[in-house]
């Protein structure tokens, strides 16, 4: 959900329309510079030039695995990154590119609406949540940047005990096999619901009907060659048709683009032009999670990248808690 890899093909379902409206709130503005169409466009550090980050990676109190093998917990085989990570969809829309936020300015916030797809229709509706509008948005003023680095500190961690050769691992929240500390499960509850009550206020609905769903992960994703097609995170994905439970989708970004890595940018793919966002630490991009809103990530070409991936779903049969302190 939001980070794609994965190979099984599926057809790209219609969507609804294009783009709608735009509407910048205060401390946002447009973006109007045009991004280049490289990976690695608008880099400004050379590879090895990335911030050194406290923490290290050795495991710390309060993050271990409970039982005896690391991959238990550590999804990092390719059967499971694909699974989690996204389908992959042939094609590809061709065109310009725009940046939607540039990881060198601070977004308070910025929204494109775009008309919602069909994939709302097929089954229950559900009042107060169900998207009657749909797009996509993007804010550095929900999460600090000392609250992600605290984040990202505890998936570098994680993510050592084991994980994918290919370039892209993932760590499970909600897998059962991690002994998360109490600060950890405190700091991430906060951080979650600060995420609902922005997409609740953006999308007009309540957040007291939405509902975290799995897959809730951490991702990491590094230049090393991808070792099978399940590897290939950077495909374009639609995390309704991955997830048929996910109703909005969010990301926050643990690094920078530009200095912790270069390329790995998020695209959301539109007719005619694409709509880039710029990782950068604290940074929540939150969209519908319909057809309307097509996405890929870029290929990492140097350092690593890290985001969690958190979402929401609107059907309580579908709904997930908390981590659970163990």
């Amino acid at each position: 959900g939001g980070e794609p890899l994965g190979s099984r093909l599926l057809s790209p379902a219609r969507r609804g329309g294009g783009r709608r409206a735009h509407r910048s709130e205060p401390g946002g503005g447009r973006d109007g510079g045009a991004a280049q169409s490289g990976a690695g466009g608008g880099e400004r550090r050379r590879p090895g030039g990335g911030k050194a980050r406290a923490g290290g990676a050795a495991p710390g109190r309060g993050w271990a695995l409970r039982g005896a093998a690391p991959g238990a917990a550590l999804l990092g085989s390719a059967v499971l990154v694909g699974g989690l990570l996204g389908w992959s969809l042939p094609g590809g829309r061709q065109g310009g590119a725009e940046v939607l936020a540039r990881g060198s300015e601070a977004v308070r916030d910025r929204f494109v609406e775009v008309a919602c797809s069909g994939d709302y229709g097929a089954g229950r509706r559900f009042e107060g949540c169900t998207p009657r509008k749909c797009g996509r948005g993007v804010t550095d003023a929900v999460i600090t940047r000392e609250e992600a680095e605290r984040i990202r500190r505890i998936a570098e961690r994680g993510l050592s005990l084991g994980g994918s050769d290919g370039g892209a691992s993932i760590l499970d929240l909600h897998s059962g096999a991690l002994s998360m500390g109490k600060h950890f499960v405190n700091l991430y509850s906060d951080v979650r619901w600060r995420i609902q009550e922005k997409i609740a206020q953006t999308f007009g609905i309540s957040s007291s009907a939405m509902y975290l769903t799995k897959p809730t992960f951490f991702s990491r994703i590094n230049s090393t060659e991808a070792k099978t097609t399940h590897d290939e995170y950077w495909h374009p994905h639609i995390d309704k048709v991955t997830y048929g439970s996910f109703d909005y989708t969010s990301l926050l970004y643990l690094s920078d683009y530009a200095e912790d890595f270069g390329g790995g940018r998020f695209v959301f793919m539109d007719e005619g032009s694409n709509k880039t966002i710029e990782p950068r630490a604290g940074r929540v991009s939150f969209f519908t999670s319909g057809s309307e809103n097509l996405h890929r990530v870029e290929k990492v070409r140097w350092g690593t990248r890290y985001a969690i991936t958190i979402s929401f779903t609107c059907n309580p049969d579908h709904g997930i808690g908390d981590p659970v302190l163990t």
